[in-house]
């Protein structure tokens, strides 16, 4: 970097993201950006990722880790108060660009206030409008400068729709499992080749904990009863959410159970596990991609549910059965979620080692589909924004 370079006084840049995956997704683009841009600095609402790669949390990323529709009324008051707030503090300091990670429901409204106010605006994965609320796409060409897709179905809805889009491809996809990563596994974690391993994810939020976990547990339960040799990995992604999973381990009696409690470690659980029970969203795509045969399972509160099917446009929710474009991997939502019906789909997946092997093989084509330089492609993006704003890397 020459001198006149690193006396240059910083560029700000604003970002947000909602959760954990958001977390890690933007803090690959921050170190991408970074290293085209060093004198940008990057502010706003983040996550331990985002931090560690240098990122100015005005408000920690929990704020915003609150799901479905009925749910976030509670929190609506506060999540708005954080919006205003941001929003003032990102156009009193001038920020040229502004990047929305996920978290459509906070980000597009904001990105709608500060476009209008001469900031350009990225948003960083598509909202799910190919599955529900395709609506959206008429707001968010008022929202955003350029849409970056994680999948190569997202692009041509929104260039019909006339909005800028990258496709970017999905991160995760470039370090997916091969043949030998369950050995492999298996040998770090001090797990026999022979040994049923069920990965369990109940989700990285502490409501989803909450409402999952007595379901996983005793889905875990009902699993060991039929195989005393099951083994049990638990990812976790937060302090609070392995605490709370502990606690209802002590409330249920499930704590004898032959589970072993991972922190930050989702991938490794999904690599060495013969089969995944999965809470649906991201985590789903990562079984994936670590060719983990899993289902899928998911509640939220009675009437959010409800009105998420009455808008479907899709008959499955699962992002592996979005992109085979067929019900691939089990299914079960609500009152489908129930211990029994979990622990008997796992135990015939495990039982089915032509169906296993199949799959493993359809996620392998997964990967090679969805691989990508992610970070570059995003980088790029970024900084042509940056310039339409006026500045120069």
């Amino acid at each position: 970097m020459s001198d006149a370079a690193a006396d240059a006084a910083p560029v700000l840049v604003g970002i947000v993201a909602g959760e954990a995956s958001g977390d890690a997704l933007a803090a690959e683009l921050m170190h991408a950006v970074r290293a085209r841009c060093p004198d940008v600095r990057f502010v706003g609402i983040a996550g331990p990722r985002m931090e560690a790669a240098g990122c100015e949390a005005w408000f920690p990323l929990e704020k915003l880790a609150v799901r479905g529709l009925v749910e976030v009324l509670a929190h609506l008051p506060e999540l708005l108060r954080i919006r205003r707030q941001l929003r003032r503090r990102l156009l009193a300091a001038g920020v040229p660009l502004f990047i929305g990670v996920d978290a459509p429901d906070f980000n597009l409204g904001l990105e709608r206030r500060l476009k209008h106010a001469g900031v350009r605006t990225i948003h960083f994965v598509s909202p799910s409008v190919w599955a529900w609320r395709q609506d959206r796409l008429a707001t968010i060409g008022g929202s955003v400068d350029r849409m970056l897709a994680l999948f190569p179905f997202e692009p041509p809805l929104y260039e019909r729709a006339g909005i800028p889009v990258t496709y970017v491809g999905h991160p995760m996809a470039q370090q997916a499992a091969t043949h030998a990563t369950r050995r492999e596994t298996r040998e770090l974690l001090k797990l026999k080749a022979a040994t049923p391993v069920f990965a369990l994810l109940p989700g990285s939020r502490l409501s989803e904990i909450e409402m999952h976990a007595g379901l996983v547990l005793g889905t875990a339960a009902r699993l060991f009863n039929a195989r005393s040799d099951a083994r049990f990995l638990v990812p976790f992604i937060t302090r609070a959410t392995r605490d709370a999973f502990e606690s209802a381990m002590h409330r249920s009696g499930h704590q004898r159970l032959p589970i072993t409690l991972l922190y930050g470690h989702a991938e490794d659980a999904l690599r060495a596990a013969d089969v995944g029970i999965v809470a649906s969203g991201t985590a789903s795509l990562e079984a994936a991609l670590a060719r983990c045969p899993h289902i899928i399972f998911y509640r939220v509160s009675a009437l959010t549910g409800w009105l998420v099917k009455r808008r479907l446009l899709l008959p499955y929710v699962g992002l592996p059965n979005v992109l085979a474009g067929d019900f691939v991997v089990p299914e079960f939502l609500q009152r489908d979620a129930t211990a029994r019906n979990l622990a008997q789909a796992a135990l015939n997946l495990f039982d089915d080692t032509v169906t296993r092997r199949r799959l493993e093989a359809l996620f392998a084509g997964f990967a090679a589909d969805l691989a990508a330089d992610t970070g570059a492609l995003a980088a790029d993006a970024v900084t042509a924004e940056l310039a339409r704003a006026g500045v120069a890397c």
